[in-house]
């Protein structure tokens, strides 16, 4: 699912299929490195096209791209296929990569075109590294690169609690995302010691919020004048969502000073303070700080600002030559994918589960007029080494039909 980290860029690529190498240099033994078989990595994206995913999909071919001329290792290449974001078309451009020597498969990045990929790179024994953050294609060979949201509700909430933060309220999506929301934010509350006043759901469709809103800035306010505050309000969403419901808090006289406004990495997006109803709340992901380096350098290469989600294809990269050290068939194995130090990158520490999840150290950012600070740390969350140490223990059913 792309969600508020998609950011615009305009270019179509013509053509869908690309090999990249390192730049060379001088190596100790470098007649070895000329008769070294180059170890293959693919990427599959949607490419073709004008439309969002295609944009986004082009930004992430160039980070990841990026990444290998960053690292500078001739003995690797990079091989990048447009999987036109269907199952049928990932199916088609993994099956090219395997025959091509592919050891390795990053993306998709739509969760519909995941289980395509996965039909074939599970049968080659070829892990595939999506960048989905949808659960349900996780699992059986797949690994998610992606932040996922139960996490990022269990750190913010966990650290609402240190804050004093008891009752809290939320309004929610009514869609596939904030049904993947609700139970962890209960699970969160009750594990955190707290206790919910209110939950309502909203119709994403135009105008969907304006009811939800009222009813629950209502049991907001009626908390307070009954002398049962409401702490905390939860609002999972991003641009599409939160820019509407700004004047609606400011209209409703909610105090924002007192009922801490919270959210999940969706809130990681540019201008988000601008509406001051945002200012000062809360949300989990990752240290921005390495965004923003990562950010300068690809504007620098390419022009143009990336979106959000581009570091997870150049971190996936980095990842992905980092294993290429080890002996051919002992590269992408299980044990070494999910080893318990994780991988380093942009975004953060990630570690990967054998059930195909990710747990990442997540930081707690305040939102600022202009872009947002770190008030709490990188650190992980218990939900996340619960779930952790679960995958570790046991292979989980195939989930990807």
């Amino acid at each position: 699912m792309l969600t508020a980290i998609l950011a615009a860029c305009a270019t179509n690529l013509g053509g869908d299929t690309t090999a990249t190498t390192a730049s060379l240099k001088p190596l100790e033994t470098p007649v070895v490195a000329q008769r070294q078989r180059p170890v293959k990595i693919a990427m599959l994206l949607p490419l073709a096209g004008f439309e969002q995913a295609a944009v986004v999909g082009k930004a992430m071919k160039q980070a990841g791209e990026m990444a290998l001329f960053e690292i500078d290792n001739p003995a690797v290449q990079l091989v990048v296929k447009d999987d036109k974001g269907t199952a049928e078309g990932a199916k088609a451009a993994a099956e090219e990569a395997i025959k091509e020597g592919a050891e390795i498969i990053l993306g998709p990045l739509l969760s519909r075109a995941v289980p395509g990929a996965a039909s074939v790179a599970k049968p080659a024994g070829i892990p595939v590294i999506a960048f989905s953050n949808d659960r349900q294609v996780a699992g059986n060979g797949v690994y998610l690169m992606s932040f996922l949201v139960e996490p990022e509700v269990a750190r913010v909430v966990s650290y609402a609690a240190t804050q004093g933060k008891r009752r809290f309220a939320a309004l929610v999506p009514d869609d596939a995302y904030g049904r993947s929301i609700e139970p962890a934010f209960r699970d969160a509350v009750a594990r955190a010691g707290g206790s919910i006043a209110a939950i309502e759901n909203y119709p994403v469709h135009a105008n969907g919020m304006l009811d939800p809103a009222k009813r629950v800035m209502a049991a907001v306010k009626a908390g307070e004048h009954e002398g049962q505050p409401v702490d905390a309000l939860f609002i999972p969403g991003g641009p599409d969502q939160l820019p509407q419901l700004g004047p609606l808090i400011a209209y409703s006289g909610v105090d924002t000073a007192k009922v801490k406004l919270l959210g999940t990495g969706a809130w990681d997006y540019p201008n988000i303070g601008r509406d001051a109803a945002f200012v000062g709340g809360w949300f989990a992901g990752a240290d921005p700080r390495g965004f923003s380096e990562f950010s300068q350098r690809f504007a620098k290469t390419f022009g143009s600002a990336p979106p959000r989600i581009a570091t997870l294809a150049y971190d996936a990269v980095t990842l992905a030559v980092s294993l290429s050290q080890n002996a051919p068939g002992s590269r992408y194995t299980l044990a070494n994918l999910t080893r318990t130090s994780g991988f380093g990158g942009i975004d953060g520490t990630l570690r990967f589960g054998s059930n195909g999840t990710t747990e990442r150290d997540l930081a707690i950012l305040e939102v600022q007029s202009f872009g947002s600070a770190i008030v709490d740390a990188a650190q992980s969350t218990s939900a996340g080494n619960q779930l952790s140490q679960q995958s570790r223990g046991q292979e989980a059913a195939d989930r990807v039909n």
